[in-house]
């Protein structure tokens, strides 16, 4: 069943297929809104707003552009708003759990680890980029929208997001570099 389906079975009254869209868009959701406020426990309550925002506003929705563009520009403005509004303390969170299984051979776990440590310097780089910048990287590489979605949930032009896109990878790369230094450090 399409996206399309799910919400004409929301809109004609079947709360129930919404859960597919939280099931869906929650983990990158969670990811953009830490990438700005930098709190899991408040990226966890921008989403949750922001899926209560979209369920109470889905009538609106356009099919000219995916759901999930309209729904990250929801997530998006909430956690600017909720951002400006607040003081927020930093922790990590990870992108994506790991499944664990106990059958893994030591190559399968050296590999595990490696992983880990890539993800880890990953997020530990994108903590210490400006929060716009991070946001933008997380939406480019890690949930492979286009600049003209980027651009319809940041609100940006194409050329800005892509300017920003540039500035933000050369930046990326700088902050790797130097946290690579420091780890063989």
């Amino acid at each position: 069943m399409n996206e399309k389906q799910q919400i004409h079975r929301v809109l004609k009254g079947e709360t129930s297929a919404f859960g597919y869209f939280v099931d869906t868009y929650q983990d990158m959701a969670i990811t953009i809104a830490f990438r700005i406020c930098g709190n899991k426990q408040d990226a966890e309550d921008i989403v949750q707003n922001a899926f209560v925002k979209a369920f109470h506003n889905l009538h609106t929705f356009r099919s000219d552009s995916k759901f999930s563009t309209w729904f990250y520009r929801i997530v998006y403005n909430t956690a600017i708003t909720e951002s400006r509004s607040s003081v927020h303390n930093t922790e990590f969170v990870d992108y994506k759990v790991i499944d664990s299984d106990s059958s893994y051979s030591e190559m399968d776990t050296i590999a595990m680890v490696e992983e880990n440590e890539r993800k880890t310097m990953v997020n530990e780089a994108l903590d210490k980029m400006p929060k716009d910048e991070g946001v933008l990287l997380t939406l480019y590489y890690l949930e492979d929208n286009s600049v003209k979605d980027i651009a319809s949930i940041t609100g940006l032009t194409d050329t800005n997001v892509k300017v920003k896109l540039h500035r933000a990878r050369k930046r990326f790369a700088d902050t790797i570099n130097l946290l690579m230094k420091h780890e063989s450090a």
